[in-house]
């Protein structure tokens, strides 16, 4: 629920230099009453802060240099090892630019995200990452600071955001599979929306390409975790203990059907084959090692931060069509 009506935005120091007509920069060097700023300038700036009501955060106080640019990583869960990947992908980019990084864990929780938001603004020159409110939230606490999101599409003009196209990577995934002779083919979606995730979509278009038709019981539904995805291969194997094949929303849950299947006494890829989504690392690092429908999944925090530093510098952004992550099949022992 939009909380734009009922909570007011807090100013930042954005609000303070264009009330001055003064650079972000000036703001800080009057508020940290730096010798290398005039006085009728200085004055102004404090003037503008004083009827606007701002107050300085940590960072506008001098714990950061003023000319030190600070990025704002937004994140649901660094416990999942995709939002890891993608964050070192950020940070190293970062890096190379001699930027601060700081990353906000948000648990998967709408309101502690509620609670990153009313702080974030005044901390950072930039804010990259997932984001599950509403934009009319996002634009209220991030007011005049570039704003790049990952995976998702922002409606709000100006919003970026990094897209991720799946589509032919499941495309690959259903046709290999019936290659193999697989017809029996479901899937182990996320359970965090009640509407069928985009992934659950591409799979099921694929698979009519196929003539094979879903029914609702070849869809399990659980949450984005190892134990998840056990739980969610067993609720399809007790409806449909034919399925021969399944292909989960991503590889956290694909493990967690692998550890299933060797519970049920099933061979993989023998007598169940088994594909994720992401490409991790840790896929390779589990028996029989993980097929997946694989994104880069450090580009796409490098990516977010490259189309970040262009707005923050006044660079020319990235086109949308150069904001797209695609995904391919990369075959392993597990399908």
């Amino acid at each position: 629920m939009s909380t734009s009506s009922t909570e007011p935005r807090r100013v930042t120091i954005h609000d303070v230099a264009r009330s001055a007509g003064v650079s972000r920069q000036t703001v800080s060097r009057a508020l940290n009453d730096k010798a290398e700023i005039d006085g009728s300038t200085k004055q102004r700036v404090l003037d503008a802060a004083r009827e606007l009501g701002y107050r300085p955060s940590r960072f506008a106080r001098g714990l950061v240099r003023p000319d030190t640019t600070t990025i704002g990583l937004v994140v649901p869960d660094l416990l999942n090892p995709f939002f890891t990947e993608v964050a070192s992908g950020a940070l190293e980019a970062a890096r190379a630019r001699g930027w601060h990084v700081v990353v906000y864990d948000t648990a998967g929780d709408a309101e502690q995200e509620l609670a990153t938001l009313r702080v974030i603004g005044t901390q950072v020159d930039a804010v990259v990452g997932y984001f599950s409110r509403s934009d009319d939230d996002l634009d209220q606490f991030t007011s005049g600071i570039p704003v790049v999101l990952i995976g998702r599409e922002p409606r709000a003009p100006r919003f970026s955001g990094i897209a991720i196209d799946g589509e032919d990577g499941i495309r690959e995934a259903v046709a290999h599979l019936v290659g193999r002779g697989h017809r029996r083919i479901g899937m182990l979606d996320h359970d965090g929306r009640p509407e069928p995730s985009v992934r659950q979509v591409w799979f099921r278009r694929a698979a009519a390409e196929h003539g094979i038709a879903l029914a609702p019981g070849w869809i399990a539904r659980a949450p984005q975790s190892v134990d998840g995805g056990g739980a969610a291969l067993a609720t399809l194997l007790a409806a449909h203990p034919d399925v021969t094949a399944v292909f989960a929303f991503n590889d956290v849950i694909a493990i967690g059907a692998l550890r299933e299947a060797r519970r049920f006494g099933l061979r993989v890829p023998a007598d169940l084959a088994v594909i994720g989504f992401d490409g991790l690392a840790l896929g390779t690092l589990v028996e029989p090692e993980l097929s997946s429908v694989a994104i880069d999944t450090r580009a796409l925090g490098a990516l977010a931060v490259e189309q970040a530093a262009r707005l923050v510098t006044g660079a020319a952004p990235l086109e949308p069509g150069e904001l797209i992550v695609r995904a391919a099949l990369h075959l392993r022992e597990s399908a």
